[in-house]
């Protein structure tokens, strides 16, 4: 008896590490959008779902499976349709269309979006978006995203699979036009439990982005922790990563990661994660010297009272840049304040920064560009017939760089409307 709570416990602790790759999908950091972005829709398929919420984690996620099963309007045998019709109508000035050309501008965007559920272990997400500017100076845009997640558990291993494709044409800070992107991803996940201390996470990634008239590449990537379990609220763990990235007009890469990672959560109230290390970046056949750089990421999650949600997060990561020839070294901080004012109406405050810095790749790129990146986001928002939301938004972001023509200061507000079956 002893051994099945051990390992019912490991399972929630580690879901707080597999989880948050499965459901986000993983990728590298990149830069920030400029627009305000529609909510992703979740994509945790049943059999994962008893997982979801970790040891780890102060905030509890609303709904779950018992809300879900309450609402099955469009079901046939094993198959559920859930529909998540999206709204939303902003204004925007200061929104670069090319280097040095700010414009203002109303954007509306529909997205009829579908989620249907096969069976417990396996959920397919197809969502449409289309976008109309008022400014002629921008393309409107049919943007497509579909996401095919799978996920089970057998014995002592949790496995994940997800396959993603997206089809997107908006606004970009690193680019400081309007970019034409396709990107295909997919994730295979496991974790596996070696004893009542120990488990082990891997993890896989094929990554392929097709920028229009921008840099294009492939990636494949792997980075696996063993993890060690000090007691239920506390575990550490090593990593080890391997990448690889196939340039189309730019020398191709190899890199290697080294992390550690802790989980704690400290009381019922506040939890922290934090992971670090350092990746060896190497240019080949390029002249170009090893590219060393530390990493790291992490989070504190704090919940003071029952309707106040307090987090703080920070990321270091390298990634590839759509400039050819370019790659980014980005620091993020942001915060996020959500309090509950009244039964059914909340306040949503977030803020950011993000530094980027831009790096050659070879040995006869001129890269000096440095970007200093701040937003905040105000949202009120209030439910309505249970699985319906409706928001008014405002947001300021402001991009200093040191290369003409990237800088911006925008200021966006706007309503939404959406449901989800």
């Amino acid at each position: 008896m002893k051994m099945e709570f051990n390992k019912r416990s490991f399972f929630r602790a580690l879901s707080g590490a597999l989880l948050p790759a499965i459901c986000g999908l993983g990728g590298g950091l990149k830069a920030q959008e400029v627009l305000v972005s529609p909510p992703t829709p979740p994509q945790t398929p049943a059999a994962l779902q008893p997982l979801q919420t970790s040891e780890m984690d102060v905030f509890v996620p609303e709904g779950g499976t018992s809300s879900q099963q309450e609402s099955q309007p469009f079901r046939y045998k094993f198959l559920t349709l859930r529909p998540h019709p999206y709204y939303q109508v902003l204004y925007g000035d200061g929104i670069l269309v090319a280097p040095g050309q700010p414009v203002s501008t109303v954007i509306q965007q529909v997205a009829p979006g579908f989620l249907l559920d096969i069976g417990s272990h396996w959920n397919l997400d197809y969502t449409p978006a289309w976008t109309f500017y008022s400014s002629d100076r921008f393309k409107n845009t049919l943007d497509h995203a579909v996401i095919l997640t799978g996920g089970t558990t057998y014995e002592d291993w949790i496995f994940k699979l997800s396959q993603s494709y997206t089809d997107s044409s908006s606004p970009q800070v690193e680019t400081a036009t309007q970019t034409s992107t396709k990107t295909y991803l997919t994730a295979i996940d496991a974790s596996y439990i070696i004893n009542s201390k120990m488990s082990l996470d891997l993890n896989a990634d094929q990554n392929f982005v097709s920028a229009d008239q921008f840099q294009s590449y492939r990636e494949w990537s792997t980075l696996d922790w063993l993890n060690y379990q000090f007691w239920p609220r506390l575990n550490v763990a090593a990593g080890i990563g391997l990448g690889y990235d196939e340039e189309d007009a730019s020398p191709d890469m190899l890199f290697e990661r080294y992390q550690g990672r802790i989980n704690w959560r400290a009381t019922d109230k506040v939890s922290f994660q934090f992971h670090g290390g350092v990746e060896d970046r190497q240019v080949l056949n390029s002249g170009v010297g090893d590219i060393i750089n530390p990493v790291f990421g992490g989070g504190i999650q704090y919940q003071p009272f029952e309707n106040t949600k307090l987090s703080l997060n920070a990321d270091r990561a390298v990634a590839q840049s759509y400039l050819q020839n370019e790659v980014t070294e980005s620091t993020t901080v942001n915060g996020d304040l959500n309090q509950r004012l009244l039964k059914r109406l909340y306040l949503d405050l977030q803020g950011g920064y993000q530094n980027v810095k831009y790096i050659d790749s070879t040995s006869g790129a001129t890269a000096n560009r440095t970007d200093d990146y701040y937003f905040l986001n105000t949202r009120l928002n209030c439910s309505f017939l249970k699985r319906g939301t409706i928001a008014v938004f405002f947001r300021v972001s402001d991009n200093a760089s040191s290369q003409s023509g990237f800088g911006f200061s925008s200021h966006q507000y706007g309503f939404e409307i959406g449901y989800r079956f």
